[in-house]
């Protein structure tokens, strides 16, 4: 299933997640710094949503108070909290 998450507060504006149960299919963001979005894509496919939540929830990027792994966080405790 996609689902697609706006951003706040990040140079990213949307992150469009493709999940199949609680596995991460595929990742792509619209917007942000290339090769980091590009990097965190690679890294995460494959891996289930709580691991991920876990891993990347409360990174920030330079004085913001988020960043875009955060951001995909938190997509993805909507995700599970829509769910449920």
């Amino acid at each position: 299933m996609i689902y697609i998450y706006k951003t706040s507060g990040t140079c990213s504006r949307k992150i469009i997640i493709d999940l199949e149960n609680d596995i991460i299919k595929g990742v792509k963001f619209e917007g942000g710094c290339q090769g980091n979005t590009r990097g965190i894509e690679a890294m995460i496919v494959g891996r289930s949503i709580d691991e991920i939540i876990e891993k990347l929830s409360g990174i920030k990027c330079g004085e913001r108070p988020t960043s875009c792994p955060d951001q995909l966080a938190k997509a993805l405790k909507e995700i599970k909290e829509k769910r449920n």
